[in-house]
């Protein structure tokens, strides 16, 4: 983890940048497509947002027990859905780049034009976004 400083334009530029942006989420989708097979599972995809607890942190859903694992269960087959577009039961990657670029804009937009500092993981996203900006401005 680092300490950074960004906005929404580090975000947006680095979305805008079409090769860099899917490399990176090229990377991510690999690295989680455990069997090989080019396509994303429930299982897959979970697993990993299940370790980083991102509803319970991020919506206060673990504060006193405010949802019990099987309405956490649903939450999070319904993030899944928002990948899977067609329904199909699998991600793909073009839905993973479709729903990861929303999901990158809204950051963007949320951040806005003012300057931010926050800690970002190594390899993350947004830390990709931040070293693509400072080796541009070097």
């Amino acid at each position: 983890m680092s300490v950074e400083i960004l906005d929404g334009s580090t975000v947006q530029s680095f979305v805008e940048d079409e090769g860099a942006f899917n490399a990176s989420l090229d990377g991510r989708f690999a690295a989680l497509d455990a069997n090989h097979d080019g396509l994303l599972s429930y299982a897959e995809m979970a697993g990993e947002l299940m370790s980083l607890r991102v509803l319970e942190k991020h919506f206060g859903i673990d504060e006193a027990g405010a949802v019990g694992p099987d309405e956490l269960a649903v939450l999070y087959h319904g993030l899944f859905a928002r990948f899977d577009r067609d329904g199909d039961g699998a991600v793909d990657r073009e839905e993973f780049r479709a729903e990861m670029k929303e999901v990158m804009l809204a950051v963007a937009s949320g951040l806005g034009f003012l300057p931010v500092q926050m800690v970002v993981e190594e390899g993350s996203f947004l830390k990709v976004a931040v070293d693509r900006e400072l080796a541009r401005a070097a």
